[in-house]
């Protein structure tokens, strides 16, 4: 997700320099702290890094996502609300949807993600999860397509786990741990999103909602690499910010989450 504001905009701004201190004190993505025994999961796997192969057992896995920072139960929807310096708005909308896709024979969550401004779709695309046996959400891939005046102008970031070398990351860790870094997805030249956890402390005011003890990530992509953005994950409810730190100003605010709270 890298999707007006959150509350009145001196608050968010106090949010994310102190996310901003807190990265420039952590060592960066991919170094050896990301490798640590105190990063170690619950659960048959370690956390992944840059290309590094993993062979995933479908035993492993199961499609009841009940992580407590991305709990993903069919019928859950997210509107949010994204903003750039130039004063760009788009509407985000993600749900979780009662499709499964079998992928290297896990069957993974179909979740839908669409993106439209002034009502026209500007972003397509169906994201595939599986939650492995220790509580640790995967992200296997994803189908995107990105439009233009109604045409389909790129599929750029499509990749599935397993196919032409692609391999799956982690959206959300079972136990995040302050400093602990991890692949999101991997995909050579397509897809290479990495973060690293700042901290589970964080508390937030979102639109006059107030979270406590959210998991704070730093994510950074190689491909882009000025670009630096902080996400922010409310237990129980999932994703509620990301705000771009460098090189802009772009936020992607939490606006309705809407939906069913448990398996029926």
């Amino acid at each position: 997700m890298n999707r007006t504001t959150a509350g009145p905009l001196s608050a968010l701004l106090t949010v994310a320099v102190a996310v901003a201190v807190a990265a420039a004190l952590s060592p960066p993505v991919g170094a050896s702290a990301g490798r640590h025994p105190r990063c170690d999961q619950p659960g048959p796997y370690d956390l992944p890094h840059t290309s590094q192969p993993v062979d995933l057992d479908p035993a492993d896995f199961t499609t009841e996502i009940d992580n407590p920072y991305w709990p993903m139960v069919p019928g859950t929807t997210w509107v949010y609300a994204e903003t750039d310096p130039q004063g760009t708005r788009l509407r985000v909308e993600v749900t979780v949807t009662r499709r499964t896709r079998i992928i290297r024979g896990i069957e993974a969550v179909v979740v839908h993600d669409a993106v439209t401004e002034h009502g026209e779709l500007v972003e397509n695309t169906f994201d595939w999860y599986a939650q492995d046996s220790g509580g640790s959400i995967w992200y296997l891939g994803e189908h995107t397509r990105e439009y233009e005046n109604g045409v389909v102008v790129s599929s750029a970031g499509s990749f599935e786990y397993g196919v032409d070398g692609a391999q799956a990351g982690i959206a959300v860790p079972a136990a995040p741990v302050a400093g602990c870094s991890y692949r999101q997805e991997y995909y050579d030249g397509e897809a290479e999103d990495r973060a690293r956890v700042l901290t589970v402390r964080d508390d937030i005011r979102v639109r006059g909602h107030k979270y406590r003890d959210v998991l704070t990530t730093s994510d950074r992509v190689p491909l882009e690499p000025f670009v630096l953005e902080h996400k922010f994950y409310a237990r129980g409810v999932g994703p509620v910010l990301a705000v771009e730190v460098s090189p802009g100003a772009t936020r992607e605010v939490l606006l309705t989450k809407t939906g069913p709270t448990r398996r029926r």
